[in-house]
């Protein structure tokens, strides 16, 4: 991937990946709104962290979505046993977005630019 070379930059685009795990905190969304938030008071002065908090947001979006229909479908069709499949499922996607999270912030702490797998880039 390309590599950052401003310092602030740098700094910028690791608070915005950093800042979805704000959701931890019990903040409703806040994994959204954590690199949102970032994004949009930093965008027009760093490409890079335009660059990434897209990337993040997207990722945190795509992960909700995922993680919403798991959970729909393993309370909706519990009772026909199949749902309680998705349990599981919807487990696994939660801690995969934290894992994916804390690489992406280390990625940006060695300035590199990274792209999340299994995300759709509703944020262009």
């Amino acid at each position: 991937m390309h590599e950052m070379h401003d310092d602030k930059a740098r700094t910028w685009a690791i608070i915005s990946h950093l800042s979805a795990l704000i959701v931890l905190l019990g903040i409703p969304f806040g994994n959204i709104l954590g690199p949102f938030i970032v994004w949009l008071f930093t965008k027009d002065k760093y490409p890079t962290v335009d660059d990434q908090g897209k990337e993040a947001m997207n990722f945190q979006i795509s992960m909700t979505i995922y993680f919403a229909l798991a959970l729909f479908i393993a309370i909706v069709f519990t009772p026909v046993l199949i749902g309680i499949l998705f349990y599981p499922v919807a487990a696994a996607i939660a801690i995969a977005d934290i894992v994916l999270t804390v690489i992406a912030t280390v990625k940006a702490s060695n300035n590199e630019l990274y792209r999340y797998p299994i995300t759709i880039r509703l944020i262009k």
